[in-house]
């Protein structure tokens, strides 16, 4: 429905009739509704009134998030601004001659950061679950016309991690997220916003193993057709030598992820989007 009022409203309408899907799932959605109340009444030490306003404003920009990565990749002609602050890194990435890593979460608009990278003279790579419903995955990619980032599927064999490697020879950057975790993966536990969560122990060991640089990046809205693109400075280890080495590192790449997660949610904290006990 929506990517038929895509092709032919403005947008501002099209958000406008979004409404009626937040008011379903604001009052029908149980479970993900007291985790992102949870989150804004104990972790962000919003009073009752307030957290309820953003429950409604979360929901919202959930919904435009992904009216706008359609907008954008089915050539609706509907356009976007946006802002850079740390551009400059990742084009230091992209002229090391090494490959990197681009580790982000599930905040703001990470798809809409793809037609960002067309600016980065490098391939980039999408290190993600490849779990979306088949039907659904079909009947998009028959919509999308301009996306061309590469999606690497999380596999149980381990393959992926054959495909990153490639990537890597090849100068090419991979994005991660940092944020979720495959149900018997290792895990970092680590303060965030106030409790001790889990955190994908993959996501940070790998730029670590491989020896690349890394970038925590986010795309965060800002009005209805803006977006603010942040890249933080590349870090790069001296190559360990012991897997202890290696795990003590990770852990430092964590620390300075969930630094700048925490500036990112206290600068825009309705665009959180883990609809889950993240504490738990």
């Amino acid at each position: 429905i929506f990517v038929f009022f895509i092709s032919f409203l403005p947008l501002r309408i099209v958000y406008w009739i979004l409404h009626f899907v937040v008011l379903y799932f604001f009052f029908f959605s149980a479970e993900a509704f007291k985790s992102i109340f949870n989150f804004y009444y104990r972790r962000k030490k919003f009073g009752r009134v307030k957290s309820l306003r953003y429950v409604w404003r979360n929901y919202h920009l959930l919904g435009q998030s992904l009216i706008d990565k359609i907008s954008l990749y089915s050539e609706s002609g509907h356009k976007f601004s946006f802002d850079f602050d740390g551009e400059e890194h990742l084009q230091e990435i992209a002229r090391s001659g090494k490959g990197g890593f681009l580790v982000s979460a599930h905040v703001g608009n990470w798809d809409v950061a793809g037609s960002m990278f067309d600016r980065i003279e490098s391939k980039i790579h999408i290190v993600m679950l490849d779990a979306e419903h088949q039907r659904i995955k079909n009947y998009l990619e028959g919509v999308f016309k301009n996306q061309k980032l590469n999606i690497i599927p999380i596999k149980d064999d381990f393959s992926h991690l054959i495909k990153i490697n490639e990537a890597l020879q090849n100068n090419e950057l991979i994005c991660i997220h940092g944020d979720r975790f495959v149900p018997g993966a290792k895990t970092i536990r680590k303060m965030f916003l106030g409790g001790e969560a889990s955190f994908p122990a993959g996501s940070f060991l790998l730029p670590v193993k491989f020896n690349v640089p890394v970038s925590f990046v986010f795309a965060m809205k800002e009005r209805s057709d803006h977006y603010h693109f942040f890249a933080s400075k590349p870090v790069l280890f001296n190559p360990p030598g012991t897997a202890h080495e290696r795990e003590n590192q990770s852990g430092i790449l964590l620390d300075m992820y969930i630094s700048g997660l925490e500036n990112m949610l206290e600068k825009y904290p309705e665009q959180w989007f883990n609809y889950y006990d993240f504490w738990s």
